[in-house]
């Protein structure tokens, strides 16, 4: 039953010496080197895999994609849920597996406490999705035999475990080793750090605007947890934003398309090789019209990103207006190194530097992402991408504090001035803090505050971390379900039959029409019940997918097989 590395090939000489049923306390954990290969299994088996570090932002308010999901499109039941299945509570029992046959090690106080928080913080890692997925779940501190009534028992509050999972990051943080990691790859004080920040301030801001839950109580003493976590990390100084003012239109992006991880700010990632035939699909699947999602990001929510001189892009008078090349040009870098816009190149068929527009074979909204993609067509059709993809950053460290400082009420310049001014200099934004709420975001979040400090960390929250699988999380923290059903905007149209040269490079790259148009070598988009412009013959793009939002979607449905498993199990509410 001890799983220390199922399917993964590092492991096969080890299952040749020693039967994998018969690894066992008693022939196992013995040494720093056993428990170093138990530990390395965490990560073969829990790191989030490729596609779920890379497109996990589809389904939130600021990606279109050609269908959704039936979560939000269809009529979901406890029948559709998964997450519950044997498979991933095992990862759970070898956890505590491990935690409670460690004392047998034959090493120093300090390897073994490291390694003790080592399995801890995956625990932490393992109960932080269970209960963002389903609120109240059964929590387990030790390893149970089949035979055992307490696997069997109901589901703990959801303020109880996450007690738990914070203790864990606490020893976590305390006793794992504070060598930084240039691989990224194993877990030290400092990712333990980054993660406690992202879940307290999770925890925090979820009991802070869920106020069903009756927790609200509890919230700043979560964002007080969150803030400390993270401003211990940036004062260690071990970590710091990728910046040099020579690679202001260039080095951000470069954090998400190299084969080696830039361990000056990533913490943590799931490394890729080519050497070793070690890849993935993230430039198939950004870059396919057919085999993939067509993610593309939204009108709504490029319009946050600012000029570089820091003003307001949605400040013009006819910023709803502006074909595509005028509205991009001279915005804040990320946008660039975001989206396909004018100057962006890529070897097509065999000739580098081939000026390349965004893509509507592919694109739905005009905003086509090249963040996490090659820049070579060899890799749209294959599964051969090997660029290494960062989960832990520090520049999410800045903003989980900027976030909780501000969710807190005590944000202020110097605040500021250590935490959003530095991501915005970085990207050759003017890094001045605002003087006024920004009413398009207020409008934008629904008006949920007016506050300047916590919507313009959202703002660069969202533009720093686009792409990066932690909006949608941010959407069900901050209540603001609704904003999966919004309609989803792109670029501005002129008018009917007028074809649109979308990088400056003198060739027409889209028309859009209301039927087909004969004897043109450029994409034609066809009015249609899928797509369709605001204004009737003009007007920004619409595509359209029906999607709807219940408040009982904030916390996915035990699976009805879990239930039938253990009736001790209740359901969410409404489900």
């Amino acid at each position: 039953m001890l799983a220390v590395c199922v399917a993964t090939s590092s492991c096969t000489s080890v299952l040749e010496k020693d039967p994998f049923d018969s690894i066992n306390s008693d022939n196992f954990f013995k040494t720093e080197a056993d428990l170093e290969l138990y530990a390395n299994g965490f990560i073969q088996r829990m790191i989030p895999a490729w596609d779920a570090i890379v497109f996990g932002d589809n389904f939130s308010d600021i990606a279109a994609t050609n269908a959704s999901t039936v979560y939000l499109t269809g009529a979901w039941t406890a029948d559709d849920q998964g997450g519950w299945g044997v498979g991933n509570w095992q990862d759970l029992r070898n956890i505590n597996y491990f935690l409670d046959h460690i004392d047998r090690a034959e090493v120093s106080d300090e390897i073994r406490q490291h390694y003790e928080g080592v399995g801890r913080f995956w625990r932490a890692w393992f109960y932080y999705d269970k209960v963002r997925t389903f609120g109240d779940v059964p929590w387990y501190e030790h390893a149970l035999d089949p035979a055992d009534e307490t696997l069997y028992k109901g589901r703990d509050a959801r303020e109880f475990v996450m007690a738990k999972v914070l203790e864990d990051l606490r020893y976590a943080a305390t006793h794992c080793v504070a060598t930084k990691d240039a691989s990224a790859s194993n877990i030290t004080r400092w990712v333990a750090l980054a993660f406690k920040s992202r879940v307290a301030l999770f925890e925090g801001t979820y009991r802070k605007y869920h106020t069903e839950l009756g927790l609200t109580a509890t919230a700043d003493g979560l964002l007080q947890e969150a803030a400390v976590a993270a401003r211990t990390l940036m004062d260690a100084g071990v970590y710091t934003l990728v910046n040099s003012s020579a690679n202001l239109e260039s080095q951000y992006r470069s954090l998400f398309t190299s084969e080696t991880i830039n361990s000056m700010e990533v913490l943590l990632a799931n490394n890729f090789n080519d050497a070793l035939s070690r890849w993935h699909s993230a430039t198939w699947h950004y870059n396919s019209g057919s085999a993939a999602a067509r993610t593309s990001l939204t009108k709504q929510f490029i319009n946050t990103y600012l000029y570089l001189d820091g003003s307001r892009f949605t400040d013009q008078p006819d910023y709803d207006r502006m074909v595509f090349d005028d509205e991009v040009h001279n915005r804040d870098y990320r946008l660039k190194q975001t989206i396909r816009t004018a100057g962006y190149t890529r070897t097509v068929g065999g000739v580098a530097g081939t000026p390349v527009a965004p893509n509507f074979a592919v694109t739905l909204t005009g905003y086509h992402p090249i963040k996490w993609s090659l820049d070579h067509d060899r890799h749209d059709g294959s599964a051969n991408s090997y660029n290494s993809l960062p989960i832990l950053r520090y520049a999410e460290v800045l903003l989980n504090y900027a976030e909780a400082m501000a969710e807190l009420g005590q944000m202020d310049e110097s605040v500021w001035n250590t935490t959003i001014r530095p991501l915005r200099e970085r990207a050759g934004v003017d890094g001045s803090a605002p003087e006024t709420y920004d009413p398009y975001l207020q409008a934008y979040y629904l008006n949920q505050t007016n506050d300047k400090w916590i919507l313009e960390v959202r703002r660069e929250r969202g533009i720093e971390l686009v792409l990066e699988s932690l909006r949608y999380d941010d959407i069900m923290r901050w209540k603001l379900g609704e904003l999966l059903t919004r309609p989803w905007h792109g670029l501005y149209v002129p008018a009917l039959g007028q074809p649109l040269d979308l990088n400056a490079d003198g060739t027409y790259d889209v028309v859009v029409s209301a039927a087909p148009l004969a004897g043109i070598n450029y994409y034609n988009v066809v009015l249609s019940d899928r797509f369709t412009l605001t204004d009737g013959t003009h007007g920004n793009l619409i595509y359209h997918v029906v999607r709807n939002w219940e408040d009982k979607k904030y916390l996915r449905p035990i699976p009805t097989s879990a239930i039938t498993d253990n009736s001790n199990l209740s359901q969410n509410p409404d489900w």
